[in-house]
Order: C-alpha cells, then structure tokens, then sequence
C-alpha cells in the first residue's frame, strides 16, 4: 500500500466516492462515521457494501465512531498513524442547523478539534478537510474567490465551516500541520444526500407530488458532479499546503498565509438557475414537475458561484461536468437504486 488515509465520514455522500477511488489507486482506507439517523442509514450502509465488494482485507477498515469520541480518535490515530486525512464528516444540511444547533457545535466544532489534535500527535503530514461554499454567506459578490472575507454567515452551519477553516490555521501555524480546507458548492450525483433538492425533485416527480421551489424559484448554484469534487480532493490530498513565500502580513490574502493553510473552492464555475436545473431533471426522468412556489427559507442564499483559478493553478484541475450530463447520470442511478 502507498500510504494510509483516514477518511472521516466515510459512509457519507462525498466520503464513500473518495475512499473507492483511493482504494482503486492502491492506497489504504480507514474509515470513519458514526452512520446516524439525519437522513437514511440504510443508503449509507448500502455506500459501504459498495465498498466492501470492492476493497481487500487489507485495504480497508471500517470503524462506526463519531468524531466526538475523543479518546477512541486518538487511539485510531495512535494505531494507525495516517500520512493523510480527509475529514468530511459533519453535521450538515443549513435547515436543520435552525433547529438542533447542539448537533453542529458538537461534531462540527468539537469533533474537528479532536481531528486536529490527532493529526498533530500522531506525525500526519496532510489534512485535508470539507469547508462549504456556504461560508461565503451574506456576500452578494458573484463569482466568490477566496480572496474576498467571509465575515457574514447566515447559518450555524456556515459559522462552523469557518470556524473550521480558522481553526486549522491556527494548527498550522502553531504546529507546522499542512492544511488544506475545500469549499464545496452544491455537490450532487448518484448516491447522493436525501435532504438535497436533487433527490428530493427526482422522488417527488417520478411520484407526482409537488416539489418546492424556494424564492419563487429566484435561486441560482453553482452544481458540482460528484467526479469531479472527487477529483479535485485526490489531487489536493496529493499537495500538501505550503506556506505562501509572498504573504503579506500588512495586506493578508484570507486565501493563504504564512503558515501551511490554504482554502480553495470546488465549483463547477457555471451557476444554473433553479429553474434550468429542474428542467434538466424533468428531461432526464421523463416526467413534468409539479411546482409549488416558496418564499425564501432561512439561513438560505440566493445565488452561489465558483471561481476556481487558484484550484486550477494549485493541482492543474477545474471541474468541467455539465448538468446536461450530471443529471442524466444521477436520473439513471436513482431510478435503478429505488427501482423506479
């Protein structure tokens, strides 16, 4: 095996596509998740078997485990001693934040300290961690580059994304740690998250029910195929962060620093207006959607979009996967996974 990387939240949407692509690269997986009930534990056991048909004895591991578990982490860490982490677990889902905020301090805040702390004790040379484009929050500035602040949250789950990304820095200063943080924006595809529009449009039209269009449909995202999120991780787990030789402490760049931090988005770089996108859906299942027009929720945002130069320029890769194409793929897979 080339190395060992401990995947945290391994069952999960973004977790289980990464960790069969580092098995098919010949890596060593650990992985991690405490498989909870947030959305449906039988799709993420269903995203394990796929990996345990795939995987060897030797090259995989599972262990059910939450990152608040702080003792048994250090102890995995302690035993395992991984050159690389991906740390994607997480309490996600912005709605949900407004109504169980314990859920994101505890896993989101709590959980990624204890992630920091074994990477410093155990001798790990990459992390590698899921930040959002939801960070971005309150700023209307389209497309979002790194450089721009991310000083206006409008959700707990966005405030804990930066939290993260503050929270690695510091770990990278203090300790020498090599951090890279990725801001992910509107990730979908096959076996995908329930609570996400792309699952929730395809079950409600194939079933005839309405689906909810928020904002009266005034929405606009930047949709990232699941391959190429996929993609952008392995190479960046690959390079790991160094500092900026050009920092500037009198004009800081938030994208960099002195110490081995960097933040990149992963974005497709082509927003979709909602609309457009369940028009893409309608096409690729056959059916018409049923529309209910919704006012803006809480803790939402209208519009997101990627600039991904400094991705581009960092491991020579920018997400490409058209909706045309990204849909059609997901329709495919969920009308067989749900036979339907």
């Amino acid at each position: 095996m080339s190395r060992t990387v401990v995947v945290t939240g391994a069952a999960g949407f973004i977790g289980a596509a990464l960790t069969q692509r580092l098995l098919q690269q010949g890596d060593r997986v650990v992985g991690l998740d405490n498989l909870n009930s947030y959305y449906d534990p039988s799709l993420k056991q269903a995203r394990l078997d796929q990996i345990q048909a795939m995987a060897s004895e030797q090259s995989w591991r599972f262990e059910s485990m939450a990152l608040e578990e702080g003792e048994a982490l250090m102890a995995l860490f302690a035993e395992e001693s991984p050159q690389v982490v991906v740390n994607l677990a997480a309490q996600a889902g912005v709605r949900y934040s407004l109504e169980n905020p314990a859920a994101y301090i505890q896993s989101n805040l709590v959980g990624f300290g204890h992630v920091l702390e074994g990477c410093r004790h155990h001798g790990v040379r990459h992390l590698v961690y899921a930040s959002s484009s939801s960070v971005y929050g309150g700023n209307r500035n389209l497309p979002f580059h790194e450089r721009q602040p991310v000083n206006h949250p409008v959700s707990l789950y966005a405030a804990s994304k930066k939290a993260n990304e503050l929270m690695a820095h510091t770990y990278s200063h203090l300790y020498g740690l090599p951090a890279t943080g990725l801001r992910f924006f509107t990730v979908y595809g096959p076996w995908g998250r329930p609570d996400m529009a792309p699952m929730l449009f395809a079950r409600a039209i194939l079933a005839g029910e309405p689906i909810k269009v928020f904002n009266h449909g005034r929405m606009q995202r930047d949709f990232t195929y699941i391959d190429d999120i996929v993609e952008g991780v392995l190479r960046c787990c690959d390079k790991p962060a160094t500092a900026d030789p050009l920092f500037d402490p009198l004009n800081p760049d938030p994208a960099t620093a002195a110490a081995p931090h960097r933040v990149f988005n992963i974005g497709n770089s082509q927003p979709t207006p909602l609309l457009r996108f369940i028009e893409v859906m309608e096409k690729a299942l056959g059916r018409e959607a049923i529309k209910t027009f919704q006012p803006m929720q809480p803790g939402d945002v209208v519009a997101t979009a990627a600039d991904t130069q400094a991705l581009e320029d960092w491991v020579g890769f920018r997400p490409s996967t058209s909706i045309e194409v990204g849909v059609a793929r997901f329709a495919r897979w969920y009308r067989d996974f749900y036979a339907v």
